[in-house]
């Protein structure tokens, strides 16, 4: 039984229309997935200035591990992100630094992570 005024060519070109609408964005998604792990958010063609340096304190608590602070980049400036104390999302896990990188002859910005 077919639908008034849709007839069998009309509803395989809707179902197409669909499906290619749904692989684009699973593409898209996919896309977006690889490229944040491909190891830094920024590429650049000139690195940060050099780190800021500041007295760290006291832990506010036990099992507090200092994360240091970096250059981030915010269009087109330079944003000094302050370090702070965060407890670690499991026991024995370890923060590994965020850092640019110069590869070749532009810099790469890394994320930090725990380990």
């Amino acid at each position: 039984m077919q639908r008034a005024g849709l007839g069998r060519g009309s509803i395989n070109t809707e179902v197409r229309y669909m499906r290619n609408k749904i692989l684009g964005g699973v593409l898209l998604a996919a896309s977006a997935l690889l490229a944040a792990c491909a190891g830094g958010g920024y590429v650049m063609a000139y690195g940060p200035p050099p780190p800021r340096y500041a007295v760290v304190g006291v832990a506010p608590g036990p099992a507090y591990v200092w994360t240091e602070g970096f250059w981030d980049l915010r269009g087109s400036r330079w944003v000094w992100q302050e370090g702070r104390w965060q407890r670690p999302p499991r026991y024995g896990a370890s923060w590994v630094r965020p850092e640019w990188r110069r590869e070749g002859n532009r810099w790469r910005y890394h994320h930090g992570y725990w380990r």
